[in-house]
């Protein structure tokens, strides 16, 4: 189990290395740069596409933004958004929606270090191309281990998650939001079933 919560450690480490202000990175696929980036004093993310005559196309404010541990990387077809903290974090990737030529969100993922005893650390994704949900989380049982304590691994949660379709312009906090309590939810469903199994 420390190893997983190593690699979650890692994983948002490297994002943060990786993470930037402005990308120039071709992501409508005409062979000319366009221009994405995130405008801190508005609390926006900001893309500019060359097929679109540089036109500006921004997020709604996203008003819990890590001024330190967030921003913008490059991902194979477009770019994310990495939002950062002490002990969760998310990122939300975008790309290029060809026949609208509008930005559209297209996966999140999430990771909790849950509280000193790593109660509730974990991870998740969702594609919201596919409406796919992938969960790995876990729950302290202070009865377990002599009564000791003991984190337990709940089993991989793989289940649909469905999500109207979220351009940029309707991105903001409230979208994240949305899905950490559905997949809390789904974590306190989980952890039920797991919890009845373990007293058998």
């Amino acid at each position: 189990m420390k190893s997983l919560l190593q690699i979650l450690i890692l994983i948002s480490s490297c994002n943060f290395i990786a993470a930037q202000d402005q990308l120039l990175k071709d992501i409508d696929f005409d062979s000319v740069k366009d221009s994405i980036f995130l405008d801190r004093k508005d609390s926006v993310i900001i893309c500019k596409l060359s097929s679109k005559d540089f036109k500006v196309q921004k997020s709604k404010p996203i008003e819990y933004l890590n001024e330190i541990s967030s921003g913008l990387s490059e991902t194979k077809n477009g770019f994310e958004l990495n939002n950062n903290w002490m002990r969760s974090g998310y990122s939300a990737q975008f790309r290029l929606e060809k026949k609208e030529k509008r930005i559209r969100l297209i996966g999140m993922s999430r990771y909790e270090f849950g509280n000193a005893v790593n109660d509730g650390s974990g991870e998740s994704s969702v594609n919201l191309l596919m409406g796919n949900y992938i969960g790995d989380w876990n729950y302290f049982d202070h009865l377990a281990n002599n009564e000791n304590g003991e984190l337990i691994k709940i089993p991989t949660i793989k289940t649909k998650m469905v999500f109207r379709k979220i351009y940029l312009e309707d991105f903001n906090d409230e979208i994240p939001s949305n899905f950490t309590s559905e997949c809390a939810q789904l974590y306190e469903k989980y952890k039920s079933v797991e919890m009845k199994k373990r007293k058998k």
